[in-house]
This record gives structure tokens, C-alpha cells and sequence, in this order.
């Protein structure tokens, strides 16, 4: 059963994700905020698989809402999943920096929001090919911080495992990265579970920015 949490002040649009997520026999809502304190509250208290978070709340935004979740070691099964109006933007942007695994627009279509819902569940970030090129557009248009990689913790990957990092930097799912690397799907995941707990990073989202502040992948243009 996925247990999803809903924090978001406006009650109507949470009672309509409520209603989809209701229908579904593998989905459990386990609580619903209209800030983000009292979200970061009922996460502690119910931990969720998923959190969908809006980024634009009273009281405690949902970026800081998301920093407080990754910041804690008792939340580290939760992801987070933000929620926006606008697509790809700069809040957007900070709350993948402060923790999140991806988001999604309030008016995605319903059969995508349940997937997404899934995908996140399973782990596998929500970071299609699509929003991996905004993050590294992103990184284009500003410095990166670092070429060396030194003090990130990249020094401690095998070759291999710096090699699926940067393949996830691309956007690769797991079975795109086996085909490339020639390996199984299973050993590409380990491969990547591997270098995300060496890496201390929460899930692929995290590894994308950090393969791009390491210098490990440069984005074409530098």
C-alpha cells in the first residue's frame, strides 16, 4: 500500500487529488496540511512513502517544508514530490536542491498523476528526460561549482559507479543505463543505490545535481 500525504492550502484542489487517489485499491492517503508546518508535522507522525508538497503555502513554504523532511533521518523513507502551477522555475529548481524527488503541475491529467504517484513510491525519481535537460539548462547558465569533484564524496565511487551516476545525469532509466554500461538491469541498480548512499544523496534527483555541481558531468556549452 502507498501512503501519501497532501499539503497544500488550497482545500479544494486537495480534496480533488484526494478523490483520484481514493479510487485506487494500491493507494492509501494518510493525511492532508494546509501548511507546510503542519505537514512536516503529520509527515513525523505518519510516515508517508510520498508527500506532495505546494510550494507556495502559508506559514512554512514548501520548500523549507521539504528541507525539514530531508533534514530529518526518521523521514528518510518519505519523498517528496512538489507541486506547482508554473512548470519548471526557480522554486521549482530550490526545492529539488533542498530535498525533493520531483514534481509534478496541478493540472497534470489523472492517469499521469497516478503513475507519477507510483513511480515515486518505487523510488524511482520523478525526473523524466525532460525535466533532467531543464535542471542541466539550468546548470548552463550558471557556473558550475566545481571541477575536481574533491570533498563531494566522488572519490569514493568505483569507476563503475561514477560511470552510472554521470548515465543518470543524462536521464537514464536503470534499463538504459544496463544496455549502455552492457550489464543487467539489477546490477545497474545496484550500481546506483550503491554511489546514492555513498553520495548521501536521497534519491536520483539529488544525484543529477550533484553529478552537475561535481564537475563529474558538464553540461555541453562550458
Amino acid at each position: 500500500m502507498i501512503r501519501v500525504l497532501l499539503v497544500d492550502d488550497q482545500r479544494l484542489l486537495r480534496s480533488g487529488f484526494r478523490a483520484l487517489l481514493d479510487l485506487e485499491d494500491d493507494i492509501e492517503v494518510v493525511g492532508e496540511a494546509g501548511d507546510g508546518l503542519e505537514g512536516v508535522a503529520l509527515a513525523r507522525q505518519h510516515l508517508p512513502d510520498i508527500a506532495l508538497i505546494d510550494i507556495q503555502m502559508p506559514v512554512v513554504d514548501g520548500i523549507e517544508a521539504t528541507r525539514r523532511i530531508a533534514a530529518d533521518p526518521a523521514l528518510a523513507g518519505v519523498h517528496v514530490v512538489i507541486l506547482t502551477n508554473y512548470g519548471f522555475d526557480e522554486y521549482v529548481f530550490e526545492a529539488l536542491r533542498a530535498g525533493a524527488a520531483g514534481f509534478l503541475v496541478k493540472d497534470i491529467m489523472p492517469e499521469d498523476f497516478l503513475h507519477a504517484v507510483r513511480v515515486a513510491a518505487r523510488g524511482d525519481a520523478l525526473l523524466a528526460p525532460s525535466i533532467t535537460r531543464k535542471l542541466i539548462d539550468r546548470y548552463v547558465n550558471q557556473p558550475l561549482h566545481t571541477g575536481s569533484g574533491s570533498g563531494t564524496g566522488l572519490e569514493e565511487l568505483t569507476n563503475r559507479e561514477r560511470e552510472a551516476v554521470a548515465l543518470v545525469a543524462q536521464g537514464l532509466s536503470n534499463e538504459q543505463i544496463a544496455d549502455r554500461m552492457v550489464i543487467s538491469p539489477l546490477t545497474a541498480k545496484t550500481h546506483v543505490n550503491r554511489a546514492m548512499a555513498k553520495l548521501h544523496a536521497r534519491d536520483r534527483a539529488q544525484l543529477v545535481i550533484l553529478a552537475y555541481e561535481s564537475g563529474l558531468v558538464t553540461p555541453r556549452g562550458h
